[in-house]
């Protein structure tokens, strides 16, 4: 029985990662598990530029789920390379480095400053945060989408998973955008944009207006999203939304994807990452399988 899984040709020693955003640069969680187990990491998204983020309040609960409003609060990608990368490559886990890019220029330093540097797995494009200007700008049209990840492909060689937004009318359209410019795999879903309002003050509740919604409660539509990307590309995909148990990480393999993100449930379980890895060889081992490859894709519709 194996716990690796390939995407392309990335190879995971599992397959359950933690999502952006929801980890920190992992330093923050190195007292609470071994980090060292998991699948895979992906960081706090970086973009070229620092960013302040989004007025307060940020964050607010929600039924079955987090809305947020954060707005990519970060260092920049000089910092990241300067004082988080270094940390990050002792961990003995793969790194998936997240980032964001405002305009195709931003490709271009992106690749100068991550090419050549150890330690990086691979690179998930965001093209699909609901909490900035522009932010979905490039998930949300095929053409742009296509020409983000082509720019980003011609100045990096690391692989390139593009993050997709779930905010579209068909996402299998922007998948195949994706495939086109050059992506090696693709992540799904990022966050459903929502509002929450307090009615007796006639105001939002995030300092934002409108956020980002994760958690359980997105998870049947996450899956509806892997499960169409699956039959419109050939491209691996990582599944993102709602995964808070074993039993969640073989529904998002039948539907399609190899791997899967865990973002939310970092919040309330911590542990909840090594929990699953924990669970798994029991789950295999009932159900028969020996390995991942023999479940992905096989849901029958």
């Amino acid at each position: 029985m194996s716990l690796s899984v390939s995407l392309g040709s990335v190879k995971l020693p599992n397959p359950i990662l933690v999502a952006s955003g929801t980890f920190g640069y992992a330093k923050e969680a190195a007292r609470l598990l071994n980090l060292s187990r998991l699948g895979g990491i992906v960081p706090k998204t970086v973009t070229v530029s620092p960013r302040p983020g989004n007025k307060p309040p940020r964050t607010v609960e929600a039924t079955a789920g987090l809305l947020n409003a954060i707005g990519l609060d970060n260092d920049g990608i000089d910092e990241f390379v300067e004082k988080k990368l270094p940390y990050l490559r002792t961990l003995g886990c793969p790194i998936i480095v997240s980032v964001a890019a405002k305009t195709l220029d931003d490709c271009k330093i992106f690749g100068e400053r991550l090419n050549g540097e150890s330690g990086i797995t691979a690179v998930e494009l965001n093209v699909s945060c609901p909490n900035v200007s522009g932010g979905v700008d490039y998930g949300t049209d095929p053409k742009l989408c296509e020409q983000m990840t082509r720019e980003l492909r011609r100045n990096l060689t690391a692989p390139i998973s593009v993050k997709l937004s779930p905010n579209v009318t068909r996402i299998a359209d922007v998948a195949k955008a994706a495939e086109a410019g050059g992506a090696d795999m693709i992540s799904a879903i990022n966050t459903c944009y929502g509002l929450s309002v307090d009615w007796r003050k006639r105001k939002p509740r995030l300092g934002n207006g409108c956020g980002g919604f994760s958690g359980p409660a997105i998870k049947p539509i996450a899956l509806r999203c892997v499960w169409q990307i699956a039959q419109a590309v050939k491209l691996p995909i990582i599944g993102i939304g709602g995964v808070s148990c074993v039993d969640d990480v073989f529904e998002f393999m039948v539907a399609g994807a190899s791997a899967v993100q865990i973002g939310t449930a970092n919040f309330y379980k911590p542990t909840i990452t090594t929990d699953i890895i924990d669970a798994l060889p029991g789950e295999m081992e009932k159900a028969g399988i020996n390995d991942f490859s023999e479940i992905i894709g096989t849901l029958e519709m």
